[in-house]
């Protein structure tokens, strides 16, 4: 049986929900055994449960395919569980998580200062978990062919402000006088915050007005694809899906001025910089004292190393995996990517998702 089922666990589910957790193990469906820790992240045979329920996900189209994957994989375990995810961006999931609308928060960037206000003003109280990590992937048409690589400076010039640059021309001197069409991801994601904080940094510019905003990222690999003149970004699972109709530019790290694809081993390494980034789910403690979301967020984190890689995302530090298990387990609310004076924090995750940043 899967490892939420262990007695350890059982003992910190309150009475009805243990229960519940106990029909849905004794009254599974006869079929051939599985291991113990079995991951049915392929097409084995697995036990078969009848616990029921629903459960409701919103939140970043960038995590939407990991959680699309998860969900996937439960079903065959859990098929009377209902398990809806959608993907209308990180901070139109966070609204629906606020108002307790949904029980898991997808989101491709940390919670803002503002949203955990609306949650605890809701009585909301949430477990932060990272899941994947991300390297936001900045696209070309592949018939572009005077663009290999990218600066952040070069990117200001194309996505910041109202004089940004209309021209590929106006970027460089050498490239064509050809219109720089844009495809981007709606104000509502998290991806367009993470590249607003990378790009704009503290200062009070804004990202131009005239792209073609989407929060379905599907539209802005095609936008792109069909473009020789666009480019775009999204997160990387989207760019390794339509790789044959796209180019990504290798970025220009500041710190050792080397340009870098977003490959899986230099998002681990964090030398495709500034753009890997941890990916999180946000879940309500209120929720997980039902058994199905308990145990769907336990199969979320055992399964999501292996699972995150079949959609593109690169797989975190065990440690950072056990921790979010612990964390979950143990009921750990807050999130440790805000002060207590209400500052947001950045940096590696490894430094920031620590016991001590922790703020309920």
């Amino acid at each position: 049986m899967a490892t939420h089922l262990k007695n350890m666990q059982l003992m910190k589910l309150t009475l009805p929900v243990a229960i519940a957790v106990l029909c849905a193990v004794g009254c599974g469906k006869s079929s051939t055994p599985s291991d113990d820790d079995a991951t049915p992240t392929s097409d084995e045979t697995v036990a078969v449960s009848n616990m029921a329920g629903s459960i409701k996900i919103n939140g970043s189209s960038t995590v939407l395919p990991i959680s699309n994957a998860v969900a996937e994989q439960f079903s065959k375990q859990y098929p009377e569980v209902s398990v809806s995810v959608d993907g209308a961006g990180t901070g139109n999931g966070f609204n629906d998580f606020e108002v307790k609308k949904t029980d898991i928060s997808d989101a491709s960037r940390p919670i803002k200062p503002g949203e955990k206000e609306k949650c605890e003003a809701n009585g909301v109280e949430f477990v932060e978990v990272p899941v994947a990590y991300d390297g936001l992937t900045i696209v070309i048409n592949p018939q572009n062919d005077w663009v290999d690589t990218l600066t952040v400076e070069q990117l200001q010039k194309i996505f910041v402000g109202e004089d940004a640059a209309k021209t590929w021309k106006d970027v460089d001197p050498s490239w064509p006088d050809e219109n720089i069409d844009i495809y981007a991801p709606g104000t509502g994601s998290g991806t367009y915050d993470y590249f607003h904080e990378v790009v704009v940094g503290k200062s009070d510019a804004e990202l131009r007005k005239d792209m073609s905003l989407n929060e379905d990222d599907n539209i802005l690999v095609k936008g792109v694809a069909d473009n020789k003149n666009a480019i775009g970004f999204f997160g990387v699972a989207y760019y390794e899906e339509s790789k044959d109709r796209l180019k990504a530019a290798k970025i220009v790290n500041p710190k050792d001025g080397e340009a870098y694809l977003p490959t899986g081993e230099n998002i681990a390494s964090g030398k495709y910089a500034p753009f890997s980034r941890p990916l999180f789910i946000y879940v309500s403690t209120a929720s997980l004292k039902r058994a199905e979301v308990q145990t769907f967020v336990d199969y979320y984190l055992s399964n999501v190393s292996e699972l995150c890689e079949r959609v593109g995302y690169v797989r975190l530090p065990d440690s950072i995996v056990e921790k979010g298990k612990s964390n979950v387990e143990n009921r750990v609310a807050g999130t440790h990517y805000i002060s207590p004076e209400g500052e947001t924090r950045s940096g590696a995750l490894e430094d920031i998702f620590v016991e001590s940043n922790l703020v309920k």
